[in-house]
């Protein structure tokens, strides 16, 4: 859906418009200062001098102030620090040009612009007044004339609008019903538990898009998303595609609840790089909640294998990046590498720039056979771009390592229709991550080996693959413990390398990295499962509290936890014992591998003394899934 609309007309529609009124004497014009009374220059309206800006709010849209139009009274109820003289509105008539303010002398700050109630007041370098102009609208010191006092908000209707700072426009943001938000005229913004103000940068929101990247799973299978309410209230879940209402529901406290949707088959099964119109659900709260995108949900159906799985871990809007380095997997075959950039705003300019294997791509939308290229997204729009052929074993096309860049926050997920891995071991399976903000990457990560469980055994420890993406020029790589055969440099922005190990470890670098890791294919070892991919969590992003999902219908769900050793975790509200931990390295943190009961609804809750990470993955005949559990997305320095 289409939310956002332009302000046509500042002055009407209940619109309230701030003013200034300075005071002074019966002899000297009353002239505000930015060192004077500007925190209390504001109207009449009930909305306050000094807020913060709504614009993570959804529908953003910006109205600069037009010219001449009039908008509400500036002088009524207008306050000041002193007592209101009665001869203020004839101060900027009577003042000289040569800027003498009767026997009291000039009163003008120097080089700056100053306000006689609604009159703007320039002023030389000497303090003399050489120009004055009456504001139709309000005048704020320093900044002059302008339609509004900067930084104060005011409703109208369910629209919360937001004076920029430089006073010359007004930001509107949607007070949207679906999340539970309306406009509080006390404050002029958007207030609820969605509300920008309310959310924790994390996981855990109440605006998603799930977006199908390209698989070869047969059309029977459903794409799903899994929505887990995380709070003590019901939330109303409701599902759209442009202006269609796809689904609602409700998600009872605590629990869990899934949503089969119907594929896009633009998107499932491309011919070449695209933008799909609408391509991607929108999934909406009022209550905070966290969703996972399952593609497809079920390993087995009606007595049949799908072949080809995997999970993300979406991330709601309030928290998306507008740079991302992209992490996917080389062509295979026939079979491409992929992935999705969705937009959440209209007239969103997506430019790509791939690294030096990113290329070739199957051209379409604006990108070339290069890999660069320029795409334009309005809300909801999927720009999908897909791997060529460029040969080799493996074929030396792959999307990893390029450069999505958006003039606003977009979701970025990394994909695969289905690939080896390695790529001369069975069976090849789908891939699909949500690709980590460059903003939300770090230096160092710990990274940890799955359990595998082949049918009538124990579960026993599988190597992975681990892949790290440079995002600056000469990133120097460390290891604890150390790693054969691991890279320790990587020269380019965009480059990067792999290795194969079946350790726990802590990767150090000199620039920040992204660093995703694979599962090998049934036929590497552990006779069950197929290749998945996760994207690593720096540390720094660990949280102390996690609500996390397994689907019950697999036949094995495990969970990583990293923890600093002696910390206490629980799972489901039982402590991990203390013989369940391993250590990493020299790092003083551990790592506890622990298997998910599949009764219930595969919900599941850790919670630790200390903030932690945690990896969540499961496994099926032929197929497999991983992504991680939680984190918190505050940018990092």
């Amino acid at each position: 859906m289409r939310f956002g609309r332009r302000l046509a007309n500042v002055a009407g529609g209940g619109v309230a418009i701030f003013g200034a009124l300075a005071c002074g004497d019966d002899s000297s014009p009353a002239i505000t200062t930015p060192n004077e009374s500007a925190t209390e220059v504001m109207g009449s309206t009930s909305a306050p001098a000094q807020t913060t800006s709504s614009t993570g709010e959804p529908g953003l849209t910006t109205t600069d102030a037009p010219t001449g139009e009039p908008g509400t009274d500036g002088t009524s109820g207008q306050m000041t620090t002193g007592e209101v003289s009665g001869t203020t509105e004839d101060t900027a008539d009577t003042t000289g040009a040569t800027g003498t303010t009767g026997t009291t002398g000039p009163r003008c700050p120097a080089g700056e612009l100053a306000c006689d109630g609604d009159v703007a007041l320039t002023c030389d370098d000497e303090g003399n007044i050489i120009e004055t102009t009456p504001c139709p609208e309000v005048c704020v010191p320093t900044l002059g004339c302008v339609l509004c006092v900067p930084g104060t908000d005011v409703c109208d209707g369910s629209v919360s609008k937001h004076c920029r700072a430089d006073g010359l426009g007004l930001e509107e943001s949607l007070c949207d019903p679906l999340q539970g938000l309306f406009c509080e005229p006390e404050t002029g913004r958007c207030v609820g538990d969605c509300a920008s103000d309310s959310l924790d940068a994390s996981y855990i929101g109440c605006d998603y898009y799930p977006t199908v990247t390209p698989n070869i799973v047969a059309a029977g299978f459903d794409f799903a998303v899994a929505v887990s309410n995380t709070t003590g209230e019901p939330a109303q879940i409701t599902i759209t595609r442009d202006d269609l209402v796809v689904d609602t529901f409700e998600v009872g406290p605590g629990d869990v609840e899934v949503a089969p949707l119907p594929w896009i088959g633009a998107l499932k099964e491309p011919k070449a790089s695209t933008i799909v119109q609408a391509g991607a659900y929108r999934l909406r709260s009022d209550r905070p909640v966290s969703v996972y995108q399952y593609s497809p949900l079920e390993y087995d159906k009606r007595e049949q294998f799908s072949y080809s799985n995997d999970a993300s871990l979406l991330l709601p809007t309030n928290v998306w990046g507008a740079t991302t380095r992209v992490i996917a997997r080389n062509t295979f075959g026939a079979l491409p590498g992929a992935y999705v950039v969705v937009a959440r705003l209209d007239g969103t300019v997506v430019e790509v720039t791939p690294s030096e294997t990113g290329a070739p791509v199957l051209p379409g939308a604006g990108i070339g056979a290069d890999g660069h290229g320029k795409a334009l997204l309005n809300a909801g729009d999927v720009l999908l771009v897909i791997s060529g052929v460029a040969g080799g074993t493996p074929d030396q096309a792959d999307l990893t390592g390029t450069l999505v860049s958006a003039s606003a926050p977009v979701q970025v997920i990394g994909a695969h229709a289905c690939t080896n891995v390695p790529f001369d071991k069975q069976a090849c399976d789908h891939l699909e991550e949500s690709n980590l903000p460059l903003q939300n990457l770090a230096s160092g990560y710990f990274l940890t080996t799955p359990l595998v469980k082949p049918p009538k055994q124990p579960a026993a420890k599988k190597a992975r693959i681990i892949r790290i993406v440079a995002t600056a020029a000469a990133t120097a790589l460390t290891y604890d413990p150390p790693q054969p055969g691991a890279p320790t440099m990587l020269e380019k922005p965009g480059d990067y390398a792999e290795f194969t190990s079946a350790q726990d470890f802590w990767v150090g670098a000199s620039a920040r990295i992204a660093v995703a890791e694979y599962m090998l294919g049934q036929k590497a070892g552990g006779d069950t499962g197929d290749p998945a991919m996760t994207i690593a969590v720096p540390p720094e992003l660990f949280r102390t509290t996690y609500a996390v999902h397994a689907p019950t219908n697999y036949e094995s769900n495990y969970v990583n936890v990293v923890a600093p050793t002696g910390s206490t975790v629980s799972l489901d509200g039982a402590p991990v014992p203390v013989p369940g931990w391993t250590a990493i390295g020299k790092t003083g943190w551990s790592v506890a591998r622990l298997p998910l009961a599949d009764t219930g609804d595969g919900d599941h809750r850790l919670t630790g003394t200390e903030a932690f990470g945690v990896q969540v993955y499961g496994y099926g005949q032929y197929t497999s899934y991983w992504y991680p559990g939680g984190l918190n997305l505050a940018p990092l320095p």
